[in-house]
């Protein structure tokens, strides 16, 4: 019996010190020059040997119970063993004292085996780390494998139509066809524009910054050099205007965002090609404000306008007009999210004239497609108006939103009226990756008294461009095309303006391509985006200006963007009951069209009266013939201020 408990507890003992663990330990302990593993990996690696080490203390517990009582055990067992007892009991206390010192090395064993567990744990976590790394490489590599993907696309489609085989469509110079582009006109060239990376530089020009006083003239110059004037002086610090303390009291901040996830696959896999605006959209994808205020939001930088009145030259004036027209995409850098499609007839006023100078007002006057009217009135001596016509289009690998429409801006005293259109902008990742923004295209802001100029162009972002992400270039040129200002910058952070003192054409480059070099004097920041307030990111990343525009007032039209039910349960965080909201709202709207339609389909035939249900008279606008443009636009025809002055609101529709 003796012999036999010797042979089990060497057995034991030698599994604890068994060479084959150790080797296990040793072939699985890895390099130790692995990867750092993601902070959000470590911790949970120490948690789990944590836990880990949690039971070995409980094992051991057990353990020194078990050895206190096994010793107990063995005593007794020695006193009995010392008294006077019959051969066979003595034999069997002895087997049975011999089995309580095997427990008690078993035991040990055990502990010592849980041990050495936790360390071949803690040696797999390289192993695991390793793995780990591995699969966030492969992520990225097949991230970078689809954009790839995307680009040799996009690089096929454009050599398929340019190929010999292909018509190409005539083309027109942006200076004579960006005014004359029939509004609403919806090409085929349009719907299958597709928006590519710029592969490299594309402005037409190099500045070269010299001092105020460089008499040197470049050979072939083509203008000699010229000094700053005292006219320019308006110029500085244009963007610097400090903010007045609002006369009002207005919120600085609104409910915070709730985190609500939705599958956006979902819903817009079967939207493809469709229009945005046909498309029922959840609220999970607006944010609480609506088209109307998104226009009147192009108003926070108004203050260069008021500048631009007491410029006494029209090309100076000219790079203000170009810096408020640049600012208006400063809020859209990180707004994804959609703005509320406003109900036909909906309004929205801005009546600002203590504390910003000006009165606006914006109309809903069409909802397929949808447009809105646009007027503003600011007593420091100028006035804007627009329609806007927003046609987009969900492509599957982005979304372009196209602005149809000219935006006039008229300053009475020098009856210098400007023209201009806005660009293009394409939102990516709709599917997979993060979402981002970004502006494309020309704008020609055109002095239709003067005919000044003015060429800006937003380069598109591109993998491979040196330049600055959301880079705007210009040059500003006086009726006789003579460049006077080279403008840059970036739409969503300022922009500057420099004197040019010379030009000169440069060298012909290896593809032949020559460009315009232009001595300028140091730049002068024209404008300056003014900083998020603090959460912005908890609140859809509103200005100051919009956390104030959908805050309730008193005396509004009863049709006033910021009565609109969905739109204020969603701004409160009650995204179901405002997703319910919006569905009764579009299917009062659809039921009015209907009732509109069977009105007419009294008196005419079935495509007229479809037509004219279509049709929709505004309440404070009206339809005229655009004579710089050619076009039909709604204008300003009056009566608002006046009806809000008696409270008089009986001609308003019930939408709402």
């Amino acid at each position: 019996m003796k012999g036999r408990g010797c042979w089990e507890t060497a057995s034991v003992r030698s599994f604890c010190s068994s060479r084959c663990l150790n080797k296990f330990k040793k072939d699985d302990s890895g390099d130790d020059d692995e990867e750092s593993a993601s902070p959000a990996d470590k911790s949970e690696l120490h948690n789990t040997i944590k836990n880990l080490s949690l039971k070995l203390d409980d094992l051991s517990t057990c353990n020194d119970l078990i050895a206190k009582h096994g010793a107990a055990l063995q005593r007794s067992l020695s006193e009995l063993d010392g008294l006077r007892i019959p051969w066979e009991s003595s034999e069997k206390l002895k087997a049975v004292n011999e089995r309580a010192t095997l427990f008690r090395i078993t035991s040990n064993a055990m502990i010592n085996a849980c041990r050495d567990f936790l360390e071949l744990a803690e040696t797999h976590s390289r192993k695991w780390q390793r793995a780990l790394q591995y699969e966030q490489e492969q992520r990225v590599h097949l991230e970078e494998t689809i954009e790839q993907l995307a680009k040799q696309h996009n690089s096929l489609e454009r050599a398929f139509r340019s190929a010999p085989g292909r018509a190409a469509n005539p083309s027109k110079s942006f200076s004579e066809g960006s005014l004359l582009t029939p509004k609403g006109e919806d090409s085929e060239e349009d719907e299958d524009t597709e928006y590519f990376d710029a592969m490299e530089d594309s402005t037409s020009f190099i500045t070269v910054i010299t001092e105020a006083k460089d008499d040197r003239k470049a050979e072939g110059g083509t203008s000699g050099p010229t000094d700053w004037t005292s006219s320019d002086n308006v110029l500085d610090g244009a963007s610097l205007v400090p903010k007045d303390p609002p006369k009002v009291k207005r919120r600085v901040r609104i409910p915070d965002k709730p985190n609500y996830s939705l599958n956006l696959w979902s819903i817009m896999k079967n939207c493809i090609g469709r229009e945005l605006s046909k498309i029922p959209m959840p609220v999970n994808f607006n944010e609480p404000l609506s088209m109307l205020q998104r226009l009147t939001e192009d108003l926070e930088y108004h203050h260069l306008l008021d500048k631009a009145v007491h410029c006494s030259s029209s090309v100076e004036q000219m790079c203000l007009v170009a810096a408020f027209s640049v600012s208006s995409y400063s809020t859209t850098v990180h707004r994804i999210a959609k703005p509320f499609n406003p109900m036909l007839g909906e309004t929205f006023e801005l009546d600002r004239l203590d504390e910003m100078g000006l009165r606006s007002l914006c109309e809903q006057v069409s909802h397929h497609p949808p447009a809105a009217a646009h007027y503003v009135f600011s007593k420091n001596g100028w006035s804007l108006w627009q329609e806007i016509t927003i046609s987009s289009k969900f492509r599957g690998k982005y979304l372009s939103i196209m602005p149809l429409g000219a935006i006039h801006l008229e300053f009475q005293a020098s009856g210098n009226h400007y023209v201009w259109r806005k660009s293009t902008s394409t939102v990516h990742n709709i599917i997979v990756g993060k979402l981002w923004i970004d502006q494309t295209g020309d704008i020609e802001i055109v002095n239709h008294k003067t005919k000044d100029r003015c060429q800006l162009k937003f380069l598109p972002y591109s993998y491979f461009s040196k330049e600055v992400a959301r880079k705007v270039t210009g040059v500003v040129s006086d009726g006789q095309g003579k460049a006077h200002y080279v403008l840059s910058g970036s739409w969503d952070e300022q922009m500057e303006c420099a004197k040019i003192v010379q030009s000169s054409p440069s060298s012909p480059s290896l593809d032949g391509k020559q460009k315009t070099v232009y001595q300028t004097l140091p730049a002068k920041l024209l404008w300056k985006k003014y900083p998020l307030p603090e959460n912005a990111e908890n609140m859809y990343y509103f200005s100051e200006l919009a956390l104030t525009l959908n805050e309730h007032e008193e005396g509004v039209a009863p049709t006033d963007s910021r009565l609109r039910p969905d739109q204020r349960l969603m701004e409160k965080g009650h995204w179901d009951e405002a997703n319910t909201e919006k569905q009764r709202l579009e299917e009062k709207q659809r039921l009015s069209r209907r009732r509109r339609l069977e009105a007419c389909s009294r008196g005419c035939g079935s495509e007229d009266a479809e037509k004219e249900a279509d049709t929709y008279m505004p309440l404070w606008f009206e339809k005229r013939l655009d004579p710089l443009t050619g076009e039909m636009a709604c204008v300003y025809k009056g009566g608002y201020w006046e009806a809000k002055e008696k409270q008089d609101w009986h001609m308003c529709p019930n939408i709402f």
